[in-house]
């Protein structure tokens, strides 16, 4: 999603979020990530300036100059990975094996064989599809891309063919590498 992004060419507007409407967005966070309540308002102080970003497809929320979620449409709210490596419990994850690596970190999305092999993990409890995941890598500690399971968890499991997760950001994106002035 962000391989080819580029802040001159893609960003269309700036837009300060009024505090009630602020106030909302962190319900909304709460309701799709509630392991974030205790920390919604370190992420998100009371006194603090959001800005959404605006592109063709996609809204970016940013704090001091730092994109914090994107959202597509009206889908999910997505995390950026900065925020997920400084609150990696807030957020469900997975673990890819080693050889989906270079694979995710060139933008291809995850095959459900990398999240079922020796070396990958898959949560416990059975996430639904839809559910936008931390992607971590077998032997690393930090998370290397975001997505949106295709398919539950259970089903990845059972089926082990085809995609499992839409990768949307990875490390050495466009949106990784933004600077926001």
């Amino acid at each position: 999603m962000f391989k080819k992004f580029n802040a001159k060419d893609d960003i269309h507007s700036r837009t300060n979020v009024k505090s009630s409407v602020q106030r909302g967005l962190k319900l909304k966070l709460i309701e799709q990530f509630p392991k974030l309540e205790s920390v919604i308002d370190e992420i998100i102080p009371k006194k603090g300036q959001l800005v959404v970003i605006n592109t063709d497809r996609l809204s970016l929320y940013a704090m001091d100059n730092e994109v914090l979620f994107y959202q597509h449409f009206d889908d999910p709210f997505v995390p950026s990975l900065k925020l997920i490596h400084k609150f990696a419990d807030c957020f469900p994850s997975v673990t890819v094996d080693r050889g989906a690596i270079k694979f995710i970190l060139s933008g291809a999305n995850i095959m459900c064989p990398g999240l079922t092999s020796k070396g990958a993990a898959l949560p416990d409890e059975n996430l639904p599809a839809g559910t936008v995941v931390a992607i971590l890598a077998e032997g690393k500690e930090t998370a290397l891309a975001v997505g949106k399971l295709i398919m539950d968890t259970d089903e990845i499991k059972k089926i082990n063919k085809g995609i499992g997760i839409e990768v949307g950001t990875h490390l050495g994106d466009g949106l990784w590498s933004l600077e926001i002035e």
